[in-house]
């Protein structure tokens, strides 16, 4: 849903078959996924590229939600250097606080931390902050704010942000903040395992101001993705770089039918179950990959590319070869490292982006090199069908009507992968 300005980002219906500190500041080194940013104020900051990567930067229409193209759109928090997330917990008469508060901010925290420091390289310093330390009591009950799944931004969320900012005010300076995290007691509400409220408003230039500035850019978590299997304490943090990744600009890529188009290949389309990384793509977008890791191929003939696993620091670590300028086809070498936990086949992954394509109707589509197989993994809540997606040495994707192949042609000692893209 889009109205204005304002970008709805509502979460997908699970599909199950398939702190001690506040305020963290870690600055150590970017080479072992730690952070080194400096602090910078709030707002978004758009990367200078190269202008030899142009043609590579595709752009949508205008009315696009959520737009997978480059640069993104102003509105969103900044995806680079220091970001500042205001963390406050809420409950209501009829759903109080579970717990204390700070256990609940425990859930996701220092994990998310954790997982943004070691998906950026270092470049991106995410603070979670609760200058409140308790359960906030909203005045009106759950039910009174009409909050259920697909619920638009008015009326009710309006309000509950409106009165979060009205208890918290006196003592928050929301100038100081690049979003907004409400984390709600896991009883209100629904189970996720049910239903999915967790919702992120990004881009929202008419949400209500507080100290002068729009809280433009909101995240609110309910229940707990818990599937049973006991594994959330380890992956249950997860809704939250997903939610987060939205106010940074990033869209949903799963679709109406779960995530088949994308798999478990970027958190933006899987958040359940085993960790995973964002698509190179996604990595380039956010300023996370300098310009010279990324190859832009638009010449005729053929061309060779050396790629380096994308979890790992330095390298190349993408190729576009664009379509039109709107769509393209990325090349990826993607690893079981760093925040990819479940990668059962190694290889590079093949995957065409549509900057015309709106957010929850699939702008990225992943190329299955051996579909029908059924995958390679077992990992519970991983789309199994895109496991084993990846090509390997001796196998092409080919798109004879645009005369693109893209050959992976080998593997070095150090684990790099060799491809050629010919474009006749």
């Amino acid at each position: 849903m889009q109205l204005s300005r304002r970008r709805v980002h509502p979460r997908r219906a699970a599909s199950l078959a398939s702190v001690t500190a506040l305020t963290l500041a870690i600055s150590t080194s970017a080479g072992t996924g730690q952070l080194t940013a400096d602090s910078a104020a709030p707002g978004s900051v758009a990367p200078v590229r190269s202008s030899a990567l142009r043609p590579c930067m595709i752009h949508g229409h205008p009315n696009i939600q959520m737009p997978e193209g480059i640069p993104t759109p102003s509105g969103y928090a900044r995806s680079t250097g220091t970001v500042h997330a205001l963390t406050v917990m809420v409950d209501f008469s009829d759903a109080p606080g579970q717990g204390s508060a700070l256990s609940r901010f425990a859930e996701f925290f220092p994990q998310t931390r954790q997982w943004f420091a070691t998906g950026s390289y270092g470049r991106l310093d995410y603070r979670p902050e609760a200058p409140i330390r308790h359960w906030l009591r909203m005045p009106k009950p759950f039910k009174a704010y009409g909050i259920e799944r697909g619920a638009p931004f008015d009326p009710g969320y309006r309000q509950l942000v409106q009165d979060i900012v009205a208890a918290i005010d006196p003592k928050v300076d929301f100038r100081r903040y690049d979003l907004l995290n409400v984390l709600a007691t896991p009883n209100a509400g629904p189970s996720a395992l049910d239903t999915v409220l967790s919702v992120t408003f990004a881009g929202n230039t008419d949400a209500p101001l507080a100290d002068g500035v729009p809280v433009a850019n909101a995240s609110f978590i309910y229940s707990r993705q818990d599937d049973g299997s006991g594994s959330y304490a380890v992956t249950g943090y997860r809704v939250m770089p997903h939610e987060n990744s939205h106010t940074f600009g990033l869209p949903d890529l799963y679709t109406q039918e779960g995530g088949t188009a994308v798999g478990h290949w970027d958190i933006m389309s899987e958040d359940w179950g085993a960790d995973n990384d964002l698509l190179g793509w996604h990595k380039w977008k956010l300023g996370w990959l300098g310009d010279a890791q990324v190859a832009c191929v638009t010449g005729h003939g053929t061309a060779a590319y050396t790629l380096t696993p994308l979890a790992r620091t330095g390298g190349r670590k993408l190729v576009f070869v664009p379509l039109s300028s709107r769509a393209g086809y990325a090349v990826e070498l993607r690893t079981r490292e760093g925040n990819d936990a479940a990668v059962c086949r190694p290889g590079i992954l093949v995957y065409r982006v549509d900057a015309d394509v709106d957010t929850g109707d699939g702008p990225i589509t992943v190329y299955d090199s051996q579909p029908g197989s059924g995958g390679c993994t077992r990992s519970p809540n991983v789309q199994a069908e895109l496991s084993d997606a990846t090509f390997l040495p001796g196998q092409s994707f080919k798109d004879t009507k645009a005369g693109i192949v893209i050959s992976v042609v080998g593997k070095d000692r150090s684990g790099n992968f060799r491809v050629h893209v010919t474009r006749r």
